[in-house]
């Protein structure tokens, strides 16, 4: 794990935050269809630069979201592969390597529909892209995506 700067943040971090403000940026003034296909190249351009396990999550996640709720449209949060709906980010993978991590996790965001009682997890460290592994994502991003 990267170290904290005087200001709490790690370069690590900053660094997401300057790829999240580059993010916007690059998709001011598009719109429809325009907006879409530049987010989807940036989220296809994610998941190809991640390596082993990272990129065999990322590139089987990519699929999941694909097959079980191809509403959510890719696109990069914080340089990570996303699928949001209607803009707002559902699903997501953090890469390991992104921050020094011994895992990477998939995530999900507040619009996630997986409520369950008055407590439920929003990610899942992930260590090895097995069925097993696949068949629980499929249902979480199925009931995520609602």
């Amino acid at each position: 794990m990267t170290e904290a700067s005087p200001q709490g943040f790690s370069e690590a971090e900053r660094a997401a935050m300057r790829q999240r403000a580059e993010e916007l940026r690059s998709s001011k003034g598009l719109k429809g269809a325009a907006k879409r296909a530049k987010e989807y190249e940036a989220c296809i351009a994610a998941i190809e630069a991640l390596e082993g396990v990272d990129l065999a999550v990322a590139s089987r996640l990519h699929v999941i979201v694909g097959e079980e709720a191809p509403h959510l449209e890719p696109k990069t949060w914080y340089g990570f592969p996303s699928y949001a709906r209607d803009g707002s980010v559902v699903v997501f993978y953090q890469p390991a390597s992104k921050f020094g991590t011994r895992y990477g996790s998939v995530g999900f965001n507040e619009d996630a529909r997986l409520d369950d009682g008055p407590m439920w997890a929003t990610a899942f460290a992930v260590v090895d892209m097995t069925d097993e592994v696949e068949t629980r994502l499929r249902d979480l991003v199925r009931r995520a995506a609602g």
